[in-house]
């Protein structure tokens, strides 16, 4: 190992795939059934901006004419068949992922930590068929921990100290400070990073940036 980490804590959504246009075809088969609630599709700039938030942060910008009772119910049904469609169909991998996995596997423990629903990151691993490169996941969906906390409980749980989080958001480099580990932006995704510790143009790099650390 070229250095003292020893594992690559990965978020998802903007990071390792994007999967946009499965997510906005299925909540859009949902809202389609609910009319009383949100009459107009969701279009693929509010989804986006909506990237990274948790469940609940989600469904109040979506579904903001309805109760917390409501809108729990409405993502619920969405996630339900995302993650079926999802499972069978995937989304957009980035350029040579598979292969940069197979590179990094080779050094360190990987490990998945995303905002999302339980499933949905289950349901990523089941298309392309990932499972062998992953170590362990974690995710808002299973425990309601924010990304930070779910970030300690999967170095814990693994008996990992010295980890790196990948990541394109704000909230991504905000859970590696909470867990304190350094982060590492993936500029080619949806989102900002104020003051990243390193930066990725694109995934297939990764092998390199972490000779680096």
């Amino acid at each position: 190992m070229a250095n003292n980490v020893e594992a690559i804590i990965f978020d998802l959504d903007g990071t390792m795939w994007n999967a946009l246009e499965g997510i906005r075809k299925t909540w859009n088969q949902v809202v389609a059934n609910h009319p009383e609630y949100r009459k107009e599709p969701i279009s693929s700039e509010e989804l986006e901006g909506c990237l990274g938030l948790p469940m609940t942060d989600i469904a109040g910008r979506l579904f903001s004419n309805t109760t917390a009772e409501q809108q729990q119910k409405l993502m619920e049904e969405c996630c339900e068949v995302e993650n079926a469609y999802l499972s069978e169909h995937g989304g957009i991998l980035y350029p040579k992922l598979e292969e940069t996995l197979t590179e990094l596997k080779k050094s360190y423990k990987l490990f998945v930590v995303s905002n999302c629903q339980k499933g949905y990151i289950e349901s990523f691993i089941k298309a392309h068929k990932l499972a062998d490169y992953f170590d362990d996941i974690e995710c808002w969906g299973n425990n309601l921990f924010s990304k930070g906390e779910n970030n300690k409980l999967i170095m814990k749980r693994n008996g990992v100290t010295r980890a790196v989080y990948v990541g394109d958001t704000a909230g991504d480099e905000e859970s590696a400070r909470i867990a304190g580990i350094p982060f590492i932006f993936a500029k080619y995704g949806f989102g900002e990073a104020k003051s990243p510790d390193y930066v990725l143009e694109e995934f297939s790099q990764l092998p390199a940036v972490m000779e680096k650390i």
